[in-house]
């Protein structure tokens, strides 16, 4: 039978792309929902019960457009949401924290495994518990980044701005002798390329949006509500609480549409202060 509802995906900016885009590549008959909130971006330093009722707006406007999964692409709402989300709705919700975790372990050959993330993923622990939960031999180095998803949302992830902001942020993990470096926020694939320039080829870099959608395609198999018809029938929809515009200036680069379109929207409140 095929269930040719979507998949909603939330995020607090663009960076949520970044799992769509693997989504896309993976499960092509699948109709996506976006929803990204840059008018209240960044997530990053927000206390964990905001940022956890901005989720819950989010998860509810998706909900009212029938979706039938919903994908949390964005790590500080999935260590902050998550949980509640998962006891409280009667769909399946997949985090960012998990999948990434579980790859990191994976790929990581003398256990010394960096997280790079916004402030609130690194003070939630929510990536040190899960490694260490599966492999107590594992020293974890995990790094605050601030500046990095400013970056991205404004359009400044290919600069040479960008490259010295990556470089220097990048410093404390110098010397720590990891060799899996995992990317604890969705925005973070974007500046991929200078990120592996700085710490070397030798570093394996973990994408966790990628990995989720992983887990997302098995999921879609187990509860037998992925679309097996031979096409997609509705249309992917990209909305914002921010600037559609902006908005489809980075997605369309990112997704390769060079017609993509986005939409505004009001979840009510959304304001930067």
């Amino acid at each position: 039978m095929a269930d040719e509802h979507a998949i909603g995906f939330m995020d607090s900016g663009v960076g949520g792309l970044t799992v769509v885009k693997q989504a896309i590549k993976q499960l092509p008959r699948e109709t996506v929902t976006f929803i990204g909130d840059q008018a209240r971006l960044p997530y990053g330093p927000r206390p964990s019960e905001q940022v956890k009722t901005f989720s819950w707006q989010m998860a509810n406007y998706l909900l009212r457009q029938d979706i039938k999964m919903l994908v949390i692409a964005c790590n500080t709402a999935t260590a902050a949401a998550l949980p509640d989300l998962r006891r409280k709705l009667a769909i399946p919700v997949i985090g960012v924290i998990s999948p990434g975790s579980r790859a990191a372990i994976k790929a990581s050959k003398n256990h010394r495994i960096g997280v790079i993330a916004t402030e609130g993923t690194i003070k939630s622990n929510a990536y040190r518990e899960a490694i260490m939960t599966k492999d107590p031999d594992a020293e974890v180095f995990s790094l605050a980044c601030p500046k990095f998803v400013p970056l991205v949302e404004s359009n400044e992830y290919r600069s040479t701005v960008a490259k010295r902001v990556v470089a220097e942020s990048l410093r404390p993990l110098k010397g720590t002798g990891i060799d899996t470096l995992v990317l604890g926020c969705t925005h973070y694939p974007l500046l991929r390329p200078l990120i592996q320039n700085v710490v070397g080829p030798d570093v394996t870099l973990i994408d966790s949006g990628a990995e989720t959608v992983n887990g997302v395609s098995f999921m879609l198999d187990y509860l037998d509500i992925a679309n097996t018809s031979a096409t997609k029938y509705y249309p992917d929809r990209f909305q914002t609480t921010g600037s559609a515009t902006a908005f489809a200036t980075i997605a369309s680069d990112w997704l390769d549409q060079p017609d993509f379109q986005a939409t505004h929207i009001d979840l009510g409140g959304e304001s930067n202060d």
